[in-house]
């Protein structure tokens, strides 16, 4: 009962309160990080950093704003579920925002920040700014598509486009997709080579993956979870109630938060 109780707290915490305090923390480290590397000039504009390195899964790559939406959020490479906790991701088999081609941006509708909740609120025309390493590119807003809806038209060369993806449907229960069109507006940049080709990504970066590879971590605390449950209730035996609960207390709620926040990294990346 002490560990199903501190798991199903966890989980509310994480999808709450405590996910959106990490949402606010990553997102004010990523902003320093990308505003040193502007201002430096080391921003990155491709796959690869400035010394041809690959660049790192959740390494800052643009800033994005929706000023109608009052959304300033600054998105990240990748777009696993782990990455997509300290916000919108860059899908890392697309070009980014300003150059030739589709971009595709991802975030969260619901947990941690909920960055993208009020997507499906754009209308037409409306302008979306996003600053990389290469200046600022505006987007007006073609239209918002949901689930069923008719297909965009394709792209024609020279040309670029911007599609911001969340989850649609009630709260925490995705029943879908939803995507928010937008055509570039200011002049093309400049690509450079892509060394990884579309469609490389693996299924844990597409819409409404899920992160197997975080079922190791889900089993290595659950086995301190366990482990805390059971000294708990010794202690409960040899010491007392109160003395004991207000010892163990902290210790399996940072546990069970520990637990959810790896189990929720398994769940839907847009949830």
């Amino acid at each position: 009962m002490c560990v199903l109780a501190a798991v199903l707290l966890g989980f509310a915490a994480n999808l709450t309160v405590v996910g959106h305090l990490q949402h606010a923390r990553d997102q004010q480290t990523a902003y320093d990080e990308l505003r040193d590397q502007l201002a430096r000039g080391t921003a990155p504009v491709g796959q690869q950093t400035y010394d041809g390195k690959t660049l790192a899964m959740g390494a800052p790559v643009a800033l994005l704003r929706i000023p109608s939406l009052g959304l300033r959020e600054v998105v990240t490479e990748g777009t696993t579920s782990g990455v997509l906790m300290s916000g919108p991701g860059h899908r890392r088999d697309t070009a980014l925002p300003g150059q030739e081609g589709t971009s595709v941006i991802m975030g969260r509708q619901w947990g941690y920040g909920s960055p993208f909740n009020a997507l499906g609120k754009l209308t037409p025309g409306t302008s979306i700014e996003v600053t990389t390493g290469q200046g600022k590119a505006v987007y007006e807003v073609l239209g918002v598509r949901r689930p069923g809806d008719k297909l965009p038209t394709p792209l024609a060369q020279g040309r670029g486009r911007l599609t911001l993806m969340t989850a649609s449907g009630p709260a925490y229960t995705p029943a879908g997709v939803l995507r928010v069109d937008a055509a570039l507006t200011t002049p093309i940049q400049p690509s450079p080579p892509r060394p990884l080709r579309s469609g490389w990504i693996g299924p844990a970066e597409e819409a409404l993956g899920g992160d197997n590879g975080a079922w190791l971590a889900v089993f290595l605390w659950s086995q301190a979870l366990l482990l805390a449950a059971l000294v708990t209730v010794w202690l409960h035996r040899v010491w007392g109630t109160w003395q004991t609960w207000i010892t163990a207390g902290p210790v399996l709620t940072a546990l069970g938060i520990a637990v959810s926040g790896a189990a929720t990294r398994i769940l839907p990346n847009l949830l």
